[in-house]
């Protein structure tokens, strides 16, 4: 049997210096677009850890610290999850923590998605970005990218 996910995740917001935002969309909810996202591999596994391995596994997009840099934006959201993936939790978990980050990379950067987690991919201005997201969560912290983005540029 497979080990239950841990109710704490990170999303990634990946966007150009433009703010074009790119979203994937999950093979499992054909429609349902978004930023990266995924669990902790163990309760004790750093979010940076969680975030760089998560970026790469659905985007080959490789975090290296120096050229492409995932920035941490201290902002945790708690969300009930979905009834759809409930089971792939604990009984009676129904609320996941989601840690916010960002990742700013060149729009031709290549993108080579996981098949068993994503179909698709496209770059959309943020405001469009935002209102295409299934998440609230997602759409929210999209949202954000004008105001965290000032302290990078």
């Amino acid at each position: 049997m497979k080990p239950y996910k841990i109710p704490e995740s990170v999303l990634v917001v990946i966007h150009s210096a433009d703010l074009q935002v790119l979203l994937i969309e999950r093979a499992d909810k054909p429609g349902f677009w978004q930023s990266v996202t995924g669990s902790l591999d163990a309760p004790d596994e750093p979010l940076l850890t969680t975030a760089t391995r998560e970026l790469f596994e659905e985007t080959g997009i490789v975090a290296d610290g120096q050229a492409i840099v995932l920035r941490d934006w201290h902002l945790s959201n708690i969300y009930t999850i979905y009834p759809v993936w409930r089971h792939r939790y604990a009984p009676g978990v129904t609320q996941n923590t989601e840690h916010v980050f960002s990742v700013q990379v060149p729009r031709d950067i290549a993108i080579t998605l996981s098949p068993r987690e994503h179909v698709h991919h496209l770059w959309l201005p943020y405001l469009e970005a935002a209102d295409r997201c299934f998440s609230p969560s997602n759409a929210e912290a999209i949202l954000q990218l004008p105001r965290q983005t000032r302290q990078i540029r």
